[in-house]
C-alpha cells in the first residue's frame, strides 16, 4: 500500500525581497528538501510541499521560521535552514525558537548571525555577562563572534574602545631574529585578529580606528600594569596563556568593561611542563556571578563541512 501523501501551500507574497527567503538559485528550498523528506516546488510567491503528513508539517514549520526571519530583514541562508530544522524537529516539549536576529551587517552587506545552538549560547552569554569564556575547536566562530559583539558595542557607544590581544608564544625566543621593528615582529602573531576586524569593517574605517587607538591590537604582554575601562577586551588563543598570564589579563578589567576569553584546549603550544591557565577556568570561575563558560563543539563549526569531520576525527584519537 502506498504511503499517504499530502500537500500544503506556503504563501510568502508579503515579502518585498523573495530572494531573502528562497536564497540564490532557490538554495534554501533545496536545503530544505535535503533535510526533510519532502518535494518542494516554487510557484510564484507560493511554495508547494508534498510528502508524508508529518514531514510536510515539519517542512511547513521550517518555512515559517525562514519567513519570519526574512520578514525581519534577514537574508536567510542554507545554514539558517539547517538551524531552523534543528529547532523544528527538536523533541516535543522543547521551547520553540525563532532564527537568531542579525547582529551586524558588514560594509559588504554580509549579515553576521549565530548559526548554531552553541554560537547562539555564546552570543547570549556575551550579552548578559561581563566575563565570558568560550572554549572550543577551530572554526566555531569564537573570534569572529566576539569581534562582532565588540564592534557592535562600539557603534552603539556602549564602550569607548576595543582591545584585542593574544599570546605570542614563540615571540619570546624568536622575536629578535625576525626582520623589522617591534610592530613588524609581533604583527604575524596578531594577524588573525586583524583579519577578523577587516572582514567586519571597511579597510579605511578599521585603519583609522587603529590609528586613533579606538581599536587596539597588541600582544598579551602589553596588558601588564594597565586598567582597561569603558572597553570591550578580547583575549584570543587563550590556551597559550599561562596561569600567571591569564590572572594578569583578567585583573586588568576596569569599570564598564566586558571581557571575552577564547581558546581551544586541543591546540596548546606551551611547553609540556607549563599548565595553561584556561584549563582551570571552569573550576575557578564557573560558579561566579557575572561569569559564563560556554563550550563549543565540532557541531558548531561553520567553516568548510570537511573541517567538522576533521575535528571529530582528531577527537576520536584522544
Amino acid at each position: 500500500m502506498a504511503d499517504l501523501q499530502t500537500e500544503r501551500v506556503f504563501e510568502f507574497s508579503a515579502l518585498s525581497d523573495p530572494l531573502a527567503f528562497c536564497g540564490h538559485l532557490d538554495r534554501n528550498l533545496s536545503a530544505l528538501e535535503g533535510i526533510v523528506p519532502v518535494v518542494v516546488q516554487l510557484e510564484g510567491s507560493q511554495v508547494r510541499v508534498r510528502g508524508e503528513p508529518s514531514a510536510v508539517d515539519s517542512a511547513h514549520d521550517i518555512l515559517g521560521r525562514m519567513y519570519d526571519a526574512a520578514l525581519g530583514g534577514a537574508q536567510v541562508t542554507p545554514d539558517d535552514v539547517a538551524l531552523a530544522a534543528r529547532d523544528a524537529l527538536a523533541p516535543a516539549g522543547d521551547a520553540p525558537r525563532a532564527l537568531p536576529k542579525t547582529l551586524f551587517v558588514t560594509q559588504r552587506g554580509r549579515e553576521i548571525r549565530p548559526r548554531t545552538d552553541g554560537q547562539r549560547a555564546f552570543v547570549e552569554a556575551m550579552t548578559r555577562h561581563p566575563l565570558t569564556f568560550a572554549i572550543g575547536p577551530a572554526g566555531t566562530g569564537k573570534t569572529f563572534l566576539a569581534m562582532t559583539m565588540a564592534v557592535r558595542a562600539l557603534r552603539a557607544r556602549e564602550i569607548a574602545r576595543i582591545v584585542l590581544t593574544r599570546p605570542a608564544v614563540e615571540a619570546g625566543e624568536r622575536l629578535g631574529f625576525l626582520p623589522g621593528d617591534l610592530k613588524d615582529k609581533v604583527d604575524p602573531y596578531l594577524r588573525p585578529l586583524y583579519d577578523a576586524l577587516f572582514d567586519l569593517l571597511d579597510d579605511s574605517v578599521a585603519s583609522r580606528a587603529i590609528e586613533r587607538g579606538t581599536i587596539e591590537v597588541a600582544p598579551l604582554a602589553y596588558m601588564r600594569g594597565r586598567t582597561l575601562s569603558d572597553a570591550f577586551i578580547i583575549l584570543d588563543e587563550a590556551q597559550n596563556a599561562t596561569h600567571e598570564q591569564l590572572k594578569m589579563f583578567l585583573t586588568r578589567m576596569g569599570q564598564n568593561a566586558k571581557m571575552v576569553v577564547n581558546g581551544d584546549v586541543t591546540q596548546i603550544d606551551l611547553p609540556a611542563n607549563v599548565r595553561p591557565g584556561l584549563l582551570d577556568a571552569r573550576a575557578l570561575f564557573g560558579e561566579l556571578e557575572g561569569v559564563a563558560v560556554v563550550d563549543l563543539t565540532e557541531a558548531d563549526c561553520v567553516r568548510n563541512p570537511l573541517v567538522r569531520k576533521i575535528i571529530a576525527a582528531y577527537a576520536r584519537r584522544r
